[in-house]
């Protein structure tokens, strides 16, 4: 893109490019979330998980733990995955388009082949907290120890503590600088 200027009009040039990208890509246990109670973008936000260390299951993994069964259909559920590998992949095949200054996708047809669906119970650990009377969730992965959720933040002790530092170090540097 050139941008000049002919008398009194700035004139950019925009060359435009026809890109084609292919390529095969293979997915494999692709996790989605099976329960309503948990943000899906929590369980996106915690991964990965590592599947060399799934087990079968034993109900005497479960005493003393709170867990909660899938609520979310197969089908659903493979449509998240499907989407999931979809973003992925359009992800995948843009990045390897460089040297422009921009790049927009004009179109896509990505085909996925149905996989199965399996059940897992995962490690995620919980939090649900009230504060001010908003609910705080917290969730960490229980084999890596990722956590995400959103702090709650206390307002005005953030202004005060904004206030008592840069009000100061304006004063400082007002006597520096003149």
């Amino acid at each position: 893109e050139d941008t000049y200027t002919d008398g009194d009009d700035k004139v950019t040039v925009t060359e435009n490019y026809h890109v084609v990208r292919q390529g095969n890509i293979m997915f494999e246990k692709v996790p989605v979330d099976g329960s309503v109670k948990m943000p899906d973008a929590h369980m996106d936000a915690i991964e990965p998980y590592d599947y060399s260390a799934l087990v079968p299951f034993s109900s005497a993994y479960l005493p003393g733990y709170l867990a909660d069964k899938y609520d979310v259909e197969a089908d659903t559920c493979s449509e998240r995955a499907n989407e999931r590998i979809r973003a992925s992949t359009a992800d995948a095949l843009r990045s390897t388009v460089t040297g422009y200054d921009s790049v927009k996708t004009e179109s896509s047809a990505i085909e996925i082949q149905a996989g199965g669906v399996k059940y897992a119970f995962l490690p995620v650990w919980m939090l649900n907290t009230k504060w001010k009377g908003k609910d705080f969730l917290f969730a960490m992965n229980g084999q890596t120890g990722k956590l995400i959720g959103d702090l709650p933040v206390d307002w005005g002790k953030f202004f005060m503590w904004f206030a008592g530092i840069s009000l100061p170090l304006m004063v400082l540097l007002g006597i520096i600088l003149f």
